[in-house]
């Protein structure tokens, strides 16, 4: 597989968060610290339970109807409602009579029956305390409030059995309790019952009072409606009959009068349109007069016929002045006259006749407006006599009402009956019902191993440093090469560094050989010529790492050289003990040839090349053309070059070296190296875009817990009798 580039976030792509199976391992390596907080837990609890007091309980068991049995008639009903079959009726009943047995009111009739609020036991004062203290506690003790702290009532599953029950630290006086609370309830509910009737006995007297008041107002108004409308000799519906056939009555009359009138109009009419179209000197319209065929008119009519035809005859014998037929046409005056003078009476008659039937018409009109102006005013008392006598009626029909049922509650108030009966008294039961000391522990042991659980996973939140193989490759993102566990101890300094050398079977140099075969496996098209090897901070291994590495890499055949290219802090001409007056400072310079500054080492095909003088600008000294010319140098002399350098987070030389390398390898050291900054040297290789072959987990403590079940192959390996012994941590 081929080495990695990482991206700028410090890790390599597709990094993902510590999995679930990863904490899992964590929590399980602190076991121990779930299994200490349990047991702890377990034990506070088991001591807490058993300095509690011991509780017992008595239960009095009642039998709660809807309501108390009818003893009167069943019309006469009570005040406190009646029984119903409907389910959510009676689940709100039985729940509003468990708040009444719970209610101040009943705790209240329980303590001053009992005198429980100066009772010093009941209240848990101690029997050794001062009498003024125990008389300020007395007073303001609640004993009320503490009897219903201690009241539970517990209803029967489909059943109208409800169970009251009473804690106390004395089983008698708990029974005692529970029998009492259940006989105040059924007082309460009794007083209740009686003050309710009596309110409604005084609320109705007072209605009853008001509607008797009211009704004889009633009565009043309508005889004094009577006695205005005369009403006492005869109803209004017979004054109305009489006035309706008096309107009948007059509307005959006046429709005959005024057909009368049309005829006599129309008789006038015409005389007057005969006298207008025979003029004032021609009697003949007196021929069509109605009436002009009587006896005294047709005798003038047949006079002044005769007197015209006389003097007709006259005429015609004398002269117009002729004294016979002057006087001829004299009487002829006389009698027209006369006649003309009936005519027009006749005529008036006519008139007269008209002019009465048109008065009597008159008079019939006002005859009948005043009839009806009766009727309306007989229908207008009739209307007010209907109103006033419902008013009076329905006031009459209350007060009778409210009388019964003033009578039915009298009756009903005088009955102590109750819907609450006793069904099991309670009885002392020596059995304490709390503390269940077992149920505590049980609780106790889950609640310390939920609580341990908890600490743990608060630790391993809390773990900030790289410790695994699943911290390598899912918190950085890098390839894991393998672990370096803790080297024994060794009494000259030298051997911790060649311990792979001097230790080939140790469980060390296993593992630094796995190391080599997966770097060398990591790119086998290209193989690595040069490899960097650093750490994020210092003491972390990385140059006890770097000389193990290259022991066993020339340990496979290959000739290694090592650089000391730490050139702050330069050690490994220490551990191999050769001379660093002469190293890559000196060749940079031009001083010196490479063949004379590597020097040999115990180790075969293992070569070092000192870092010589220190200079004063290490890492400018590190970015020249001459440093890349020792390295090309180096290369085409030996097969492996392993560069030492300082750590990435103190100065920049291993970045620069980075570079120029083929790969970078990081030394993370168990338990210290933190993963943050481990993330910020990450980070500045990404920046210089630096191939990073992976991180090499140093110093593992392999008889830890943790990494006992992940390495369990390792822990076989141990070194031989002629092999060093003990206990060090590398450098």
């Amino acid at each position: 597989m081929e080495g990695t580039v990482l991206d700028p976030a410090g890790g390599a792509p597709g990094a993902t968060s510590a999995s679930v199976m990863h904490r899992m391992r964590g929590v399980w390596r602190r076991r121990w610290v779930m299994l200490g907080v349990a047991l702890g837990v377990t034990a506070l609890t088991a001591a807490w339970s058993l300095r509690q007091p011991r509780i017992y309980s008595a239960s009095t068991s009642l039998i709660i109807d809807v309501t108390a049995p009818r003893i009167l008639d069943g019309e006469v009903k009570e005040v406190m409602g009646e029984e119903r079959s409907n389910y959510w009726f009676n689940k709100e009943y039985y729940a509003t009579q468990s708040e009444i047995i719970t209610s101040r009111a009943v705790a209240t009739r329980v303590v001053d029956r009992l005198g429980l609020a100066k009772d010093a036991d009941f209240l848990g004062l101690p029997a050794n305390q001062d009498p003024a203290e125990r008389a300020k506690a007395l007073e303001d003790a609640d004993a009320v409030g503490l009897l219903r702290s201690r009241i539970q009532v517990v209803p029967g599953k489909d059943s109208r059995v409800m169970n009251i029950g009473v804690e106390d630290t004395d089983p008698a006086r708990a029974a005692l309790l529970s029998n009492e609370v259940a006989a105040a309830y059924m007082a309460e509910n009794l007083a209740l019952k009686l003050r309710t009737t009596e309110e409604a006995r005084t609320w109705l007297e007072g209605r009853l009072g008001e509607l008797g008041r009211q009704s004889r107002s009633d009565e009043m108004a309508v005889y004094d409606l009577k006695k205005d409308a005369d009403m006492l000799s005869t109803s209004l519906e017979s004054r109305l009959s009489i006035v309706s056939e008096r309107i009948n009555s007059y509307n005959l009359k006046l429709t005959e009068v005024q057909t009368r009138i049309a005829a006599q109009q129309a008789r006038v009419d015409a005389i007057h349109r005969l006298r207008k179209d025979a003029g004032n000197n021609d009697e003949t319209w007196a021929e069509a007069v109605p009436g002009a065929k009587d006896g005294p008119i047709q005798d003038l009519k047949s006079r002044y016929g005769e007197q015209k035809a006389a003097c007709a005859e006259l005429s015609e014998r004398y002269l117009p002045e002729h004294p016979k037929l002057l006087e001829c046409n004299r009487k002829l005056e006389v009698v027209r006259a006369d006649l003309l003078k009936s005519l027009t009476n006749v005529v008036r008659s006519a008139e007269t006749q008209l002019v009465e039937a048109q008065g009597e018409e008159k008079n019939l009109n006002k005859l009948l407006d005043a009839a009806k102006a009766e009727a309306f005013q007989v229908n207008k008392k009739a209307i007010e006599y209907g109103r006033l006598q419902r008013e009076s009626d329905n006031t009459q029909r209350l007060y009778e009402l409210v009388l019964k049922r003033l009578k039915d509650i009298e009756l009903s108030g005088l009955l102590r009956t109750s819907n609450v009966r006793v069904l099991d008294a309670a009885q002392p039961v020596t059995v304490p019902v709390r503390p269940h000391t077992r149920r505590n522990l049980m609780v106790g042991w889950v609640m310390g191993l939920l609580l341990g659980l908890g600490v743990a996973l608060f630790l391993e939140m809390l773990e900030n440093t790289v410790g695994s193989q699943a911290d390598v490759e899912e918190v950085l993102g890098l390839a894991f090469l393998g672990v370096v566990p803790r080297m024994e101890a060794t009494k000259a300094p030298g051997d911790r560094d060649l311990y792979v050398h001097r230790a080939p079977r140790s469980a060390v140099a296993e593992c630094c050989r796995a190391v080599r075969t997966n770097l060398l496996f990591m790119s086998p098209d290209h193989p690595c010529k040069t490899l960097v090897v650093t750490s994020s901070g210092p003491q972390e291994g990385k140059s006890t790492t770097c000389i193990n590495l290259g022991v066993a890499m020339a340990q496979s055949g290959n000739r290694v050289l090592l650089l000391d290219t730490d050139m702050r802090r330069p050690r490994l001409h220490r551990a191999f003990g050769v001379p660093n007056d002469l190293g890559i400072s000196s060749l940079v310079v031009g001083e010196g040839s490479l063949d004379k500054a590597v020097k040999s080492t115990e180790v075969p095909n293992l070569f070092v090349l000192p870092c010589g003088p220190l200079p004063p600008n290490p890492a400018e000294l590190l970015h020249t053309r001459a440093f890349k010319e020792l390295l090309r140098q180096a290369g085409e002399k030996f097969d492996r070059i392993i560069l030492d350098s300082p750590p990435l987070n103190a100065v920049v030389d291993a970045a620069v070296l980075a570079t120029q390398a083929d790969g970078v390898v990081m030394v993370l050291k168990a338990g210290r190296t933190d993963r943050g900054a481990a993330k910020r040297a990450l980070r500045s290789l990404a920046d210089v875009q630096a191939r990073m072959f992976g991180a090499i987990l140093n110093d593992v403590d392999l008889r830890q817990p943790r990494y006992g079940d992940t390495y369990l192959g390792y822990q076989g390996y141990g070194p031989t009798q002629d092999e060093p012994k003990g206990g060090v941590a590398p450098s």
